[in-house]
């Protein structure tokens, strides 16, 4: 008897430690973001993450929640933001080809390329904004962003 109480003690023990820890993970998740098809490896590739409406457009990058750069091989390129808080967010990403971290812009369009959480294309008709960018972010996750060139 006394060993099936040890026994059952310890399970339960070990079953709440494991427990926890995945209560942090989904307290904390993170975010990958990949970029693929990007049309050179020159520059590199900055990933901004927005955690509030009315944050896009953000053409300066002012209103970003998180930044990061990262390096391009093979026409593809990666970050992770981790130990975030569950939430909503979305994402902007620019190929900086001159690396000087802004949007270099032509008459009415970008001269380098940009993306968007959720977007495939952009236009006079379909311009990002928070709203429409967003996702919910719960758990650890990857998104793929497209790279739009004009």
């Amino acid at each position: 008897m006394k060993n099936i109480l040890i026994i059952s003690f310890t399970s339960f023990v070990l079953f709440i430690s494991i427990y926890s820890g995945r209560t942090t993970n989904l307290a904390n998740p993170s975010l990958t973001v990949k970029v693929e098809g990007l049309r050179n490896s020159k520059g590199l590739v900055q990933y901004a993450l927005y955690d509030q409406e009315g944050s896009l457009p953000d053409q300066k990058f002012k209103k970003y929640h998180q930044i990061r750069t990262s390096d391009i091989s093979g026409g593809r390129s990666s970050t992770t933001f981790s130990n975030l808080t569950a939430g909503t967010y979305a994402i902007s990403v620019l190929h900086d080809e001159n690396k000087d971290g802004e949007i270099k812009m032509g008459l009415l369009l970008p001269k380098e390329g940009i993306g968007f959480s959720n977007f495939k294309t952009i236009g006079l008709s379909n311009r990002p904004n928070f709203r429409k960018a967003s996702f919910m972010l719960d758990k650890d996750s990857t998104i793929v962003v497209n790279m739009i060139y004009k």
